[in-house]
């Protein structure tokens, strides 16, 4: 990869690829929710994908202690796993809701998970085009441009990943795997 996206062309197909995709996302995801996939036993995902959540956080807190350190290869590398493991949360996420009937909550703390669930699912949508604008400007080598996007990037990525799993740990006993 090229430390610097200069190419106006290359510059304008990143954008397009980045809005794209922050659009068809949860587009896709909504409609795959749609689908119902019978006799596939995906039961072990949600605590599968909860603990891809939990190490993402922490791949997150390496990566911003790696660049206080000026540690920039260690940083991007970090950066670079949370993507890796943020698609694939998403796979197995949907993955799941295929073939899973949907679980309800049913303990004392609604507000709370209610609460939390619908700001992580509104969140995750939202950071897609942040994070991935946050990474293009680094990849374009624009530091300036990145680190005023990280102070927004970053908090919301990591609230997303602790979420996820603060939302799984909650609803985890109201599973009704048979």
């Amino acid at each position: 990869m090229n430390t610097k996206l200069t190419d106006p062309k290359k510059l304008k197909n990143a954008k397009i690829a980045i809005y794209s995709a922050s659009i068809a996302i949860p587009l896709i995801v909504a409609a795959l929710f749609k689908v119902k996939i019978q006799d596939v036993n995906l039961n072990f995902l949600p605590k599968f994908y909860a603990t891809i959540n939990g190490v993402t956080a922490v791949y997150l807190v390496m990566a911003l202690i790696a660049i206080k350190r000026k540690n920039q290869l260690a940083h991007r590398r970090y950066i670079r796993l949370s993507l890796l493991l943020s698609l694939l949360f998403l796979a197995c996420y949907v993955a799941y809701h295929m073939t899973s009937d949907p679980t309800h909550y049913g303990g004392s703390q609604t507000r709370l998970y209610y609460f939390l669930l619908i700001s992580h699912v509104i969140l995750s949508i939202a950071v897609v085009p942040i994070v991935l604008f946050t990474y293009l400007f680094a990849w374009q080598g624009n530091f300036e441009k990145h680190k005023r996007w990280t102070r927004f990037a970053w908090p919301l990525w990591f609230y997303v990943a602790v979420t996820g799993v603060v939302v799984y740990i909650m609803i985890a006993p109201y599973y009704s795997f048979s």
